[in-house]
């Protein structure tokens, strides 16, 4: 035997095995940096992400925070209410019940190894909703409470009114506008929600965002310990509201086969 045939002969990997790792490695690659971008402290350099691809990717499948670490965890429980109005042929108009959906969205998550990114959006939004609200002034939050729903121009108006208070208070007009967005978002939920569960005859909803403790963390051993009371944040009533891009019939399909919609 040659020393040329003593030579263990190394076979090549096809083509489009070599891209397929090359295409993992750069996507796990990926996550790495915006994972860190993600649970850093915010700065310049999120920046290097263009857009919303960084948050898009994050959320709400990968969101995280050092909050879920001790010693602070995560400590309280959301809730997102959504109601309607409901109008008959003879315009006759009637309130249906509260219905909360972060807790009929949890029927997605319950013994689930891979529960979709729809499981975690009414908890997101209130979340999100929630944290941009503590931002505004009183006067803004109270204008928050009114009911916004007659005529085209009604989330205009609510939006031009945040607007006007921020200035005549000084307040941040970059929270206000943030805000502004949250409600947008918040009424394009409600909508999507009290459509799937009461159809076309729906003419207005309103929404409430809750946060509830969970015991403290010191009275776990105490049997007559009690979790705190909910914190809500009414809306008032609101015009219907369609983003560009929602699927009314897709999202009814998912949302009215979750266990808890009757």
């Amino acid at each position: 035997m040659t020393e040329t045939d003593s030579k263990p002969k190394i076979k090549k990997r096809p083509m489009w095995l070599r891209l397929v790792a090359v295409a993992c490695v750069g996507l796990t690659a990926w996550h790495v940096f915006a994972t860190f971008l993600w649970v850093s402290p915010s700065s310049e350099l999120r920046n290097a992400v263009p857009g919303n691809a960084l948050r898009a990717h994050m959320q709400p499948m990968f969101g995280q925070s050092w909050s879920v670490f001790a010693p602070k965890p995560i400590d309280g429980d959301y809730s997102f209410e959504v109601r309607a109005t409901l109008e008959d042929a003879n315009g006759k108009r009637e309130a249906t019940q509260w219905v909360d959906a972060v807790n009929l969205e949890m029927d997605m998550i319950h013994h689930n190894l891979f529960p979709p990114r729809a499981s975690l959006a009414g908890n997101q939004l209130a979340s999100d909703y929630r944290s941009r609200w503590q931002k505004l002034n009183d006067e803004q939050k109270n204008v928050v409470e009114l009911g916004y729903f007659k005529g085209d121009n009604w989330s205009k108006r609510l939006g031009d009114e945040l607007i006007e208070r921020a200035n005549q208070s000084g307040s941040s007009q970059k929270s206000t506008k943030s805000f502004i967005e949250s409600e947008r978002v918040a009424s394009a939920y409600a909508t999507q929600v009290a459509k799937a569960l009461w159809g076309q005859d729906v003419s207005s909803v309103q929404f409430r965002a809750g946060r509830q403790g969970v015991i403290p963390f010191e009275q776990r051993n105490d049997p007559e310990a009690q979790r705190p009371d909910v914190v809500t944040i009414d809306s008032g009533w609101r015009g219907l509201t369609v983003i560009e891009g929602q699927n009314e019939q897709n999202f009814a399909e998912v949302f009215n086969s979750l266990e808890g919609v009757k």
